[in-house]
């Protein structure tokens, strides 16, 4: 996005980009909702955001490339081997429209965290 300008959704999100990205990232917007269909998808921070008992995952589109944004650096560990050829800063995957991330390696992570979310939440409530 060449300027920040205030989104209410994801789908204003996604209409302010350039073809190339938005394309990307309708893409990953559908394999993050088909691996967690009860999340809500809001915008937070100005970018898609996915919560469900907290948040899940979030994307945005940088002047050069995509982000896919993990919310929890263990997931980055367990799955190090299929980042090969991404670009990984802390919990944010780096990707491009050629080189696009995997839906089902997404649809793993998704649901990984969305079970940690559950447990998190069930823990939880049972101390409460």
């Amino acid at each position: 996005m060449e300027k920040k300008q205030s989104v209410k959704s994801v789908e204003d999100y996604l209409a302010i980009l350039p073809k190339e990205h938005s394309d990307i990232l309708r893409n990953l917007r559908k394999a993050i909702r088909s691996a967690a269909p009860q999340a809500e998808e809001v915008i937070s921070y100005q970018i898609p955001t996915y919560k469900y008992h907290g948040a899940l995952v979030h994307f945005m589109a940088g002047k050069h490339d995509c982000s896919f944004i993990t919310v929890n650096k263990s997931i980055i560990e367990k799955f190090k081997s299929e980042f090969k050829g991404y670009k990984i800063y802390g919990t944010t995957i780096h990707f491009s429209a050629q080189n696009p991330l995997p839906d089902e390696l997404v649809k793993k992570i998704v649901q990984m965290q969305l079970k940690e979310n559950e447990s998190h939440y069930r823990e939880k409530g049972n101390n409460q």
